[in-house]
C-alpha cells in the first residue's frame, strides 16, 4: 500500500497523536481535514467544541451568530478574552481559531439563523452541532437536517446539568423524538436568568466535539437513540434510551413539517415568574398527602394516542396545541400541575396558562421520564 501524500509533512507532525490511533490513523485524519463542520451558536457550548475540532484538522469549520462579546460570557466562553468585548462573536472566533490553526478555513456566518436562511447554510456543510440557548433555533436546526439529511449533534445546559444526543438520518431518532414541541423562548431561563456553572458547557461540548469527530472518521458508538444527561454537582453521567416517533412530525412516516418554519412564541417571558417547578418527588407528596377532594389536578398536555399508553392516576387530558382553547374546562378550585413527556410541553403549557389568568400553574420538571426514573420504575412512558 503506497503512503497517503494527502497530509502535509507539517501536517503529520501536528496530527501525530492522531494518526497513531489505530482508530483515526491517516486515513481518519484525512477525512477530518476533507470535512465541513457548522457549529450553530458561538457561546459556552460553541467555544469548546469549535476549539477542539479546529485543533483536530477540520478542513472547514462554520461558525454562525449574530451576537457579541459581553464580559459575562467570559466566564465560561473560552473562545474570547477581555480584549473582545463588544467585538462580533462570530469575527472574534473566527480569529482565535484562525491563531490556534492556521491551515483550516473558518467560515463566520454573521446572521440570525432562521426558516429562510437555514436550508442554504446548512446545505455547505457534512454535519452540524448546535449549542444554542434558543428553542427556536434548536428546533429549527434539528427539521433542517432533518430534511436535508444531515446529521446533527445537539447539547444543551442548564445551571449544573448537561444533556447531548446525535441524530443520523436512517439511523434513529431526531430530536422531536424526544422532545416534540418547544417551550416558548423566554419561557424556561437561560444562563443569565438561571445561572451555569462556567465549566459545564466545556464539558457538554467537548463532547459534542467528540461525536463529530467519530462521525466523521468512522470510529465508536454515536449518541444514536440515547440521550446523555451530565449532573456536575453529583458528577454522574447517566443516558436514556428512546426510539424514532413513527407519528414524529418531521422524521416519522407521514411527516407534517416538510420545510423549514420558524416558530412562534408561546408566550411572554414575564409569565415565567409565576411557573412553580416540581420535583418528582414534590408532586409524588402532593398527591399522597392531599384530601382526595383537594387534590392538585393532573394535567397531561400529550397527545392523546401518548396518553392513552399510561398516565398518572385521574390525570385530564388536553394536549398542548389545544389548551388555549380549552382554558375553561380546567378545574377552577384546585392546584394545576402540568405533565408531560419529559417536561418541555408541561412548561410551555404552564405559561400559556398563566398568560390566561391562571395565577399560579406548576409543572412537572423532568416530565413522566423523571416519574418514571425516580418514583416508579414501572410506569411506560410513551
Amino acid at each position: 500500500m503506497t503512503e497517503s501524500t494527502f497530509l502535509t509533512e507539517a501536517e503529520r507532525v501536528r496530527y501525530s497523536r492522531h494518526l497513531v490511533l489505530r482508530e483515526i490513523g491517516v486515513a481518519g485524519q484525512e477525512k477530518l481535514k476533507r470535512a465541513r463542520v457548522l457549529v450553530v451558536g458561538a457561546g459556552g457550548l460553541g467555544s469548546p467544541a469549535a476549539l477542539y475540532l479546529a485543533a483536530s484538522g477540520v478542513g472547514t469549520l462554520g461558525i454562525i451568530d449574530n451576537d457579541r462579546v459581553d464580559i459575562s460570557n467570559l466566564q465560561r466562553q473560552v473562545l474570547y478574552e477581555a480584549a473582545s468585548v463588544a467585538e462580533s462573536k462570530v469575527q472574534a472566533a473566527r480569529a482565535r481559531l484562525a491563531a490556534l490553526n492556521p491551515d483550516i478555513q473558518i467560515v463566520a456566518h454573521d446572521v440570525e439563523l432562521d426558516a429562510a436562511n437555514v436550508l442554504e447554510i446548512f446545505a455547505g456543510y457534512d454535519i452540524v452541532l448546535d449549542g444554542t440557548d434558543r428553542f427556536t433555533t434548536r428546533y429549527l436546526s434539528n427539521d433542517a437536517c432533518v430534511i436535508l439529511r444531515k446529521p446533527l449533534v445537539s447539547a444543551a445546559i442548564h445551571r449544573f446539568e448537561g444533556q447531548a444526543m446525535t441524530y443520523v438520518p436512517g439511523q434513529g431518532p431526531c430530536y422531536r423524538c424526544l422532545f416534540p414541541e418547544p417551550p416558548a423562548d423566554g419561557l424556561v431561563p437561560n444562563c443569565a436568568e438561571a445561572g451555569v456553572l462556567g465549566v459545564l458547557p466545556g464539558v457538554m461540548g467537548s463532547v459534542q466535539a467528540t461525536e463529530a469527530i467519530k462521525w466523521i472518521v468512522g470510529a465508536g458508538e454515536l449518541l444514536i437513540g440515547r440521550l446523555l444527561t451530565y449532573d456536575a454537582l453529583q458528577m454522574r453521567f447517566d443516558e436514556f434510551r428512546f426510539a424514532r416517533r413513527p407519528d414524529c412530525a418531521v422524521c416519522g412516516e407521514n411527516p407534517t413539517i416538510t420545510a423549514p418554519r420558524d416558530l412562534p412564541k408561546a408566550c411572554s417571558a414575564e409569565d415565567l415568574a409565576a411557573v412553580t417547578h416540581l420535583s418528582a418527588e414534590e408532586v409524588r407528596n402532593k398527591l399522597a398527602g392531599s384530601d382526595p377532594r383537594l387534590a392538585p389536578a393532573i394535567i397531561d398536555v400529550r397527545e392523546p394516542q401518548e396518553f392513552e399508553v399510561s398516565h398518572l392516576p385521574g390525570a385530564i387530558n388536553v394536549p398542548v396545541r389545544e389548551l388555549r382553547d380549552r382554558i375553561r374546562e380546567l378545574p377552577a378550585d384546585r392546584e394545576l400541575i402540568f405533565v408531560c413527556r419529559s417536561g418541555a410541553r408541561s412548561l410551555t403549557a404552564s405559561g400559556i396558562a398563566r398568560s390566561a389568568g391562571i395565577a399560579a400553574p406548576s409543572h412537572l420538571e423532568g416530565g413522566l421520564l423523571a416519574w418514571q426514573q425516580r418514583i416508579d420504575p414501572g410506569f411506560e412512558v410513551a
